[in-house]
């Protein structure tokens, strides 16, 4: 990988971790940042040693959201900058994160408020520290909330919470954004970095491929009619058995049907060597 600026990149354990590092702006996201990231999840994106993708932000922020000095005032004189920075905002945070070929995981270290949702909303889990703070703070600054951000708290906030924390900007921490569905979990900050362990170390048990497909399903079957859905999960099943190397789905049921070494539900199958 090449040095960023930015951002900070490192793997251990087939865990790569991505840290926004910018700490001094607490991590708003400006348009090097988005430049450097969108380069980084291209290369990360077929990268063999990465199993699995972590998001997070450097100091006490996860992200401010955007940059308001350089993301828009630096770029009102100049349409093609605008749009450029745009693009390549909604380019990392939504085509390349959400649609990202292993599982993704952001660990909310801080304050996560405005644009910094896109990211959170597109990783697949979210893990928060209870003193991180979200809001939705764009009401203040007479702007809605842009890009996909929106979009985005609609679809993992839930109605009425959504309206009430986009039209009132009024600030919330983990705890909160677990009840309303915004993250998966919260724990004390000091406890974060071994959720997130945790998680991973789950994650990495189970097979990678079938991971990948299950969250492709996902995310692309939400949008079809059930008749579409019914044909789409069909191919994507017969995809994955020719995506899989490690015949998942034969040793699935040998281990369960016939040495009867897993039982469905309590256990993942038993990887080869090779494959864990």
């Amino acid at each position: 990988m090449p040095h960023y600026e930015c951002i900070s990149v490192e793997t251990e354990d087939r865990v790569t971790t991505v840290t926004l590092n910018r700490p001094h702006k607490r991590n708003a996201m400006s348009p090097q940042l988005n430049d450097e990231m969108l380069d980084a999840l291209t290369r990360l994106s077929t990268d063999a040693g990465t199993d699995v993708l972590v998001l997070t932000g450097a100091g006490d922020s996860f992200s401010a959201g955007m940059d308001l000095k350089e993301y828009f005032r630096e770029t009102d004189h100049d349409q093609v900058l605008a749009d450029k920075a745009r693009w390549t905002m909604r380019e990392w945070a939504y085509n390349r994160l959400r649609f990202f070929p292993r599982v993704t995981i952001a660990a909310v270290n801080g304050w996560c408020f405005g644009g910094a949702f896109m990211p959170l909303v597109s990783c697949d889990l979210a893990i928060a520290a209870d003193e991180a703070q979200f809001g939705l703070s764009e009401v203040n600054w007479g702007i809605l909330p842009g890009g996909l951000v929106t979009k985005d708290i609609a679809l993992s906030m839930g109605y009425r919470d959504a309206l009430y924390y986009a039209l009132t900007g009024e600030t919330f921490g983990g705890q909160r954004a677990r009840e309303i569905g915004l993250v998966n979990s919260s724990v004390p900050a000091e406890e974060l970095g071994e959720a997130v362990r945790e998680l991973t170390a789950k994650l990495r048990k189970l097979n990678p491929e079938v991971l990948r497909s299950t969250k492709e399903t996902f995310r692309h079957a939400a949008t079809m009619s059930y008749e579409q859905a019914t044909d789409y999960m069909a191919a994507k099943s017969a995809q994955l058995l020719t995506r899989d190397g490690e015949d998942g789905r034969q040793k699935g049921l040998t281990q369960f049907l016939d040495t009867k070494e897993i039982k469905p539900g309590l256990a993942p199958y038993r990887r080869t060597d090779s494959g864990s």
